[in-house]
Order: structure tokens, then C-alpha cells, then sequence
């Protein structure tokens, strides 16, 4: 009876491959013939021929409920827009580690089995289908914001509309054009108006204001991760997951099962591959097939660990050293940057490379005008790979150069270095300005680094302190170029909002040597958000704690052991006041318990705004409705969705965000 069951699961699976292959060879047919009819005014099948075969494509389309943005079934309004509105992701669209190195994705694996797949060189877009409709689109962005391009994602020109699937369907992929369609559009221009590479056409053609012109593009879309799919149990595999979307019409990315044995093989099969691929591609992927496993590894600030990234050899051009600048930072180091004539790597266009210390100059004995060659470091950070002249003419400065005073060259573990002797060099007090002002930081608008310079330059400022105080130079900033009474407000008004901060923010703006933004964080857990506790602690406590390291612990005592960094950490304390996180302020409240979100919010930014809060309390926030559920969050509480049906057939409550804040917060 199960070879039975399991062999009609298989025949139903290729019977719907058979109509979805059927379905886009009578789409790709139909257009073909309207185009000839229409615009090239030649006949290539009969009318009867021509509405036989639409009537079949209808059938299929109403048999399957997929129903593909390209088909002659529908036509895709066209739309103009004055922007692309920003929208927050659900859940951050991390990066993923990267190598190079094929036995190092064959030791990745740790003898797990795994999916690997291309990785195309496109623009990633996160789609989100409801009731078998395409409801959203929304670009990748920087990761955490993202643009909505539904409009233009109905006119890719393999996407499905509509699918069978009638849940919350939410799933990432890649919108691409191919290189035969990129090089029969640049035809077409003139040459000083024709495209660089594939991928900067489709990232201009998908994020077009009027969806028209990204019509006649031929983005195509390619799905590689799905994200969320209501009450389907895919049997915790990957490849389950390829084979749903597949089933709702989605072309997915080229992939296969690999394990340790298997997998240094099918790399070469794609090395051989893409050779001829007409889809832009850049490398390879590697994830886990068992999803639960993937899931356990949990992530870092960057990357998520169930993935890999595998990329081919390095791209590397040659090019000719224009000039090098020496580039002076808060420490006193003086980083030495190459500048030279512009080249095209991995897609972009680069003239600039960190040469990093004097040790790595002279051992690529450089000169003014030699030819060297260049790539980018892990796919992104460009630099110099060899020196093909090596005249070693290049002469290291012996003055800094933003205050004139004598350089010095320093040696740590063989490594020489070029510092500035000028403990006030005013480029370490505006590189540790502009820090501390930054994002991450106090987060102060309308303090850029020549603003700072300014300031300091007038001895307006000395430390951070004297920041809170500005409203004293009034009359003599609002005299300053570019300031007006509107500017030095708004400047205020921004000053004051960074009263009100929070410990990891202030940790990560004091520009404690190697304390990133991950790190001030960890350090402010550990210590209970206790400014005077990490003041205390000695290099031994601080490097016993999981991520901080001898080096890190030796830098931050450092600092905390300094009188004048402490009275000027005083003083600063002193004109802030620093939120503490509800995990300390109100407690663990919602300890123990689990809740469900789900639909719009009112009260909240999105969804993770909430999940966040509901976290930091205590509690747990997860996907699906179960028995353990505390209650399902929805303002729509009459909803017939799948998550309020589950929640009533085992009495879970289902609460609105106002009646969840009221009993709850």
C-alpha cells in the first residue's frame, strides 16, 4: 500500500510538471504568434490553430490556478509613479559568508547533505503572495529596508500572477536579465548610452517609476529561498521546498543534493557550465538540506550560518598608480590608499585601493606610474595584487599630512606602520568626532566631518561633552557658511534627541580601539547595561566573556585605566541620559510564554518592532499556532485565515494589538 501511495505521489508530481511545462510552452507559442501577426505583419499559424491553443492555455490555467505574468490570458496595466515607497523587511536579508576554496565547502558540509545551486548575479527581490495572488514586491536594499516594486515585478516576464497556493506565500529569489537580451538592447543604443553589465540594467530596470519601460526589459525571476509558507510541512527539506515552488509555477534556481562525496563533482559540472549560462551568474550556494539543522546554527552580525557562498577565482585587472594618499585616522595611524586609473571589477567600477601599512608598499616596492594589477579581496574590498614594474620610488611621508608634524614609523609583530607623533592632531580628534556623532553612535544629524572640522578649528569643541553645549556659539555658528538660524535648530533639535541613548551606543561612540557595533552590544549584555560595572573590570573578566578576545579586553581596560578618558566619560554621562532595556527596567514579564503576529499593525513599525519587544521581556515569538501558544496577535480577529482557524480549534485567545497591549504590557 506505501509503494503504492508513494508511487501515485510521484505520478501526480510529473503530471504537474507536464501542465506547468505546458503552460509556458503555450504562453511563449501565443506571444510569439501575436508579435509576428501584430508587429511584424506575417502569419506563422492559422486563427483556429491560434484560439485552440488559447483555449487550452485558459483550461490549464484554471486547472492549476497558475497563471504567468507573460500570458496572452492577461494584460498588466501600466502604471507610472512619482517614487518607490521604502518598506522594512520582516526579518533581516544577511549576507552570506563567502570563499573560494572547493575543499572548504566540501569540509563545510561536516558530512551533512546540502543544496547546491547557482548564485546569479542579478537584483534579489522578496515576494509575498495571499490568496493565490501576487500581493508584494519589495528589493533587497540594504538588508534591513528595501524598495516596493510590486508594479514592476507583474511585468517579469516569467512570474506567476496567481498560484494555487492560497496561504501567506513569502519567498526570496533573483530578478535577472540575460546576456542575449542585454546585448539585443545595447544594439540597439548608442554606444555612448549602452549598459555596462547585465546586472546594472536589471537593477535599473526593476526599480523603474513607470513599469512600462521595465516591461519591455525581459527581467526574469528566478526563486532561490523560500521564506514562509502556512501550514505546508515540507518534511524539513530544502529540496521539498524547490520542488512546492516549482509545483506554483515559479522557475527556480538550477540546484542539486550534494554530500562530501558528491559535491567537489557537481562544482565542476557548474564551472563547465557556466561557461555558456546565458543567466548572469557570480558563484555558487551552498545550504543545508535539513532546514531544522540550518536553523540551529543560528547566525552572526553578518552572515547566517546554514549557507555559503562559493565564488570563482578572483577577477583582476590591470591598471597604472596615479598617486598615493595618505589618509590620517583618530588612532594617529596614517593608512596609505592607492589611487589608480579606473577599472571594472566584479561589476562595479573602482579607482581607490587600502594599501594598509608601509610594510605591504614597500614589499610591492611601488612607484608613481607603475603598472599594477588589482581585484577585490572576499568579492568586495579592492586591492592591489601585484606590482608589475616595481620601481619603488614611492617615499614615505615624514610629515603628517593634515597637521605638518613629524611622522614615525612603528614596528608590531614584523609589521611596519606610519603614525602621526601629534597627540593633537586635529585628525584624531575629527575622525573621533565624526564617530561618535555617527549612526551607530550618538546618532547627531548635521555634523559632518567638515562641519567638525570647522568646530574644532574654532575651538568650539574639545571633547564629546562640549557637543551638548554648541547652543553657546549661537551667534557665531549661525554666521558660518553654510548655517543659517533654520540649520543651527535643526542641529539643536538633533543634539537634544541624542540626549536620550542607549549604553551600546555610547560603548561603540567612546572609539575604543577595535570595539565595533556587535561588540559594544555584547559587552553592555554582559555587564547588565552597568556603565560603572565594564568601568571596574579587569582585562581577565573582560576576556573571559564568549567574542571579546585578550586583544579587546587589553583595549577597553586600557581606556577605562585612563584619568582623562575617565573625567571626560564623567562629564558626558553627565549631560545624557541612558535608557535601560526593559530586559532590566520591567523585567522578564512575558517569560514563559509564546505568541503568534500576524496581519498589519497599527501600534508597531512591523512586525519585528514587536517581536523585538515581546523578546526583551522574556517571551518567544514564532511562526505558527500551536497548543503552547499564549495567544495569536491579529487585528482582524474575524479573519478567516489559517492561523486564526488553528488558533480557535485549540482555544488559543486571539487578541488585537490594543487588547494585547492592555493585558500584556
Amino acid at each position: 500500500m506505501k509503494n503504492y501511495m508513494k508511487g501515485r505521489d510521484l505520478a501526480m508530481q510529473e503530471n504537474d510538471t507536464q501542465k506547468l511545462d505546458r503552460i509556458q510552452y503555450l504562453t511563449e507559442t501565443l506571444n510569439r504568434a501575436a508579435k509576428a501577426y501584430y508587429a511584424e505583419d506575417r502569419e506563422i499559424m492559422s486563427n483556429y490553430e491560434y484560439d485552440a491553443l488559447y483555449d487550452e492555455l485558459a483550461a490549464l490555467e484554471e486547472q492549476t490556478g497558475i497563471v504567468l505574468a507573460n500570458s496572452p490570458t492577461v494584460r498588466v496595466g501600466y502604471e507610472a509613479v512619482d517614487e518607490l515607497p521604502k518598506e522594512h523587511h520582516e526579518s533581516p536579508m544577511l549576507s552570506l559568508s563567502k570563499t573560494k576554496d572547493r575543499e572548504e565547502l566540501q569540509g563545510w558540509l561536516n558530512g551533512n547533505a546540502a543544496v547546491l545551486s547557482w548564485k546569479l548575479d542579478g537584483l534579489t527581490i522578496v515576494l509575498t503572495y495571499r490568496q493565490g495572488r501576487l500581493a508584494k514586491a519589495v528589493t533587497r536594499g540594504d538588508g534591513e529596508i528595501g524598495e516596493v516594486i510590486t508594479n514592476n515585478a507583474r511585468t517579469f516576464k516569467n512570474l506567476p500572477l496567481q498560484i494555487s497556493y492560497q496561504g501567506e506565500l513569502i519567498l526570496r529569489g533573483e530578478a535577472v536579465i540575460s546576456y542575449s537580451d542585454f546585448e539585443a538592447l545595447n544594439q540597439g543604443l548608442a554606444e555612448a548610452d549602452r549598459y555596462k553589465n547585465p546586472r546594472n540594467l536589471c537593477s535599473g530596470s526593476v526599480r523603474q517609476l513607470n513599469n512600462e519601460i521595465t516591461a519591455g526589459r525581459n527581467v526574469q525571476f528566478y526563486a532561490f529561498s523560500l521564506v514562509k509558507a502556512e501550514d505546508v510541512d515540507f518534511h524539513n527539506s530544502r529540496m521539498e521546498q524547490f520542488a512546492f515552488l516549482e509545483k506554483q509555477g515559479f522557475q527556480v534556481v538550477e540546484h542539486y543534493l550534494v554530500d562530501t562525496e558528491t559535491i567537489l563533482d557537481r562544482v565542476g559540472f557548474f564551472e563547465q557550465k557556466i561557461q555558456h549560462y546565458d543567466i548572469p551568474s557570480d558563484g555558487l550556494v551552498l545550504t543545508y538540506e535539513d532546514i531544522a539543522y540550518g536553523r540551529s546554527l543560528g547566525r552572526t552580525a553578518k552572515f547566517p550560518r546554514d549557507a555559503i557562498a562559493f565564488k570563482w577565482a578572483d577577477e583582476i585587472r590591470e591598471t597604472t598608480l596615479l598617486e598615493m594618499e595618505w589618509s590620517a585616522s583618530r588612532t594617529g595611524l596614517i593608512n596609505p590608499v592607492a589611487i589608480f586609473e579606473p577599472v571594472e571589477l566584479e561589476g562595479t567600477t573602482v579607482s581607490r585601493a587600502s594599501v594598509h601599512n608601509v610594510s605591504i608598499v614597500k614589499g610591492l616596492e611601488l612607484g608613481i606610474g607603475d603598472r599594477i594589477t588589482v581585484f577585490k579581496a572576499n568579492m568586495i574590498i579592492p586591492q592591489i595584487a601585484e606590482n608589475l614594474t616595481r620601481s619603488g620610488s614611492l617615499e614615505i611621508p615624514e610629515v603628517c599630512p593634515v597637521c605638518g608634524q613629524p611622522t614615525q614609523i612603528r614596528q608590531m609583530n614584523e609589521v611596519q606602520s606610519l603614525y602621526c607623533t601629534n597627540e593633537k592632531c586635529a585628525a584624531k580628534q575629527i575622525k573621533a568626532f565624526t564617530l561618535f556623532v555617527s549612526r551607530d553612535a550618538l546618532n547627531i544629524d548635521g555634523l559632518s566631518e567638515a562641519t567638525l572640522e570647522k568646530f574644532i578649528d574654532r575651538g568650539f569643541i574639545h571633547e564629546f561633552a562640549d557637543l551638548f553645549e554648541l547652543a553657546r556659539y549661537r551667534d557665531e555658528i549661525t554666521q558660518m557658511e553654510g548655517f543659517g538660524e533654520k540649520s543651527f535648530q535643526n542641529l539643536m533639535d538633533s543634539i537634544e534627541t541624542a540626549k536620550k541613548t542607549t549604553l551600546p551606543r555610547l560603548i561603540y561612540g567612546l572609539g575604543i580601539t577595535g570595539i565595533g557595533v556587535a561588540n559594544a552590544k555584547l559587552l553592555c549584555r554582559h555587564f547588565h547595561y552597568d556603565l560603572e560595572q565594564i568601568r571596574q573590570a579587569d582585562e581577565e573578566s573582560l576576556s573571559e566573556i564568549e567574542g571579546v578576545g585578550a586583544v579587546l579586553a587589553d583595549a577597553i581596560a586600557a581606556y577605562m585605566r585612563d584619568e582623562g578618558n575617565l573625567r571626560a566619560l564623567d562629564r558626558l554621562t553627565s549631560e545624557l541620559t541612558i535608557e535601560t532595556p526593559v530586559e532590566d527596567a520591567a523585567g522578564q514579564t512575558l517569560a514563559g510564554m509564546s505568541f503568534v503576529i500576524t496581519g498589519s499593525l497599527n501600534h508597531y513599525e512591523n512586525r519585528n518592532e514587536l517581536k523585538e519587544l515581546i523578546e526583551q521581556r522574556g517571551g518567544k515569538v514564532t511562526g505558527s499556532v500551536t497548543g503552547k501558544t499564549t495567544c495569536l496577535i491579529n487585528n482582524d480577529i474575524a479573519s478567516n485565515s489559517s492561523k486564526n482557524k488553528k488558533a480557535k480549534e485549540l482555544g488559543v485567545a486571539i487578541l488585537s494589538e490594543e487588547d494585547f497591549m492592555e493585558q500584556y504590557l
